[in-house]
Order: structure tokens, then sequence, then C-alpha cells
């Protein structure tokens, strides 16, 4: 999927939220985003990126960002989502990670599910 133009609040948020629906309903197991041509990004862009990652997780499928510019990254480490995604530096370099399945391990959505007590080892008994 190849976006261009400023991603700002308006109807691209939504119909993109379903290109990506749809794209996965389909069968789509790796999507590359190429921001190549995204210059800059807001609310609007931030909140599609968080959805279509949730969307592409629940579905076991997976999904890199490539060619994102300096302007557009640092937006997304400002608001810490940079540690949610796979970065690629073009679409090569994507479409390599998209094969490779440890890329996405650290990749991972935080668990809402609350903590566990952790077990304490088992120890033997005194004799």
């Amino acid at each position: 999927m190849s976006l261009s133009g400023k991603f700002l609040a308006g109807s691209d948020g939504p119909y993109l939220r379903q290109k990506v629906k749809d794209l996965i309903d389909a069968g789509t197991k790796k999507l590359m985003v190429d921001f190549a041509d995204v210059p800059y990004i807001d609310s609007t862009g931030l909140g599609f990126l968080a959805g279509a990652r949730v969307t592409v997780q629940n579905a076991g499928a997976r999904m890199v960002l490539a060619n994102v510019n300096q302007h557009v990254r640092r937006i997304l480490d400002d608001v810490n989502l940079t540690q949610f995604f796979a970065l690629a530096s073009g679409e090569p370099a994507a479409l390599e990670m998209l094969n490779q399945a440890a890329v996405f391990e650290g990749t991972a959505l935080p668990s809402k599910r609350e903590p566990q007590a952790k077990k304490r080892p088992a120890t033997a008994p005194e004799a």
C-alpha cells in the first residue's frame, strides 16, 4: 500500500482503515505501507497506523512501514509508537523484513491482561 500527501484529518483515515480491513479479510498476511510520498502525519495518521497495527496483528499478519522520512519518524518517536512498528529504509528492505518472522517478535502490542505474580522457584525440603 503506497500513501501520498500529507496525512491529515479528513476522510483518509476511515478510507484507509477500511482498505487495510479489506486486504486482511481477503487473506493478506504481509502488508507494506510505503511512506515515500508522505511528508507529514498528524493524529489522524497516527490513529490509522495504530488501528491498522491492531487489525494486522489480530489477523496474524505482518506489517512493515517503508520509506518513513525523518519528520514522520520523529512524530512516531515523540508519541512512543515507533516501538510497535517494523520500519524499513525502502521497499527491498521491507520485503525482506516481511519474510523474516524474527523481526516481528519485538513489535507486539502490550498485553491488556493484568500482570501475574511471579512464581517462586521450588525449593527442596530440608532433611
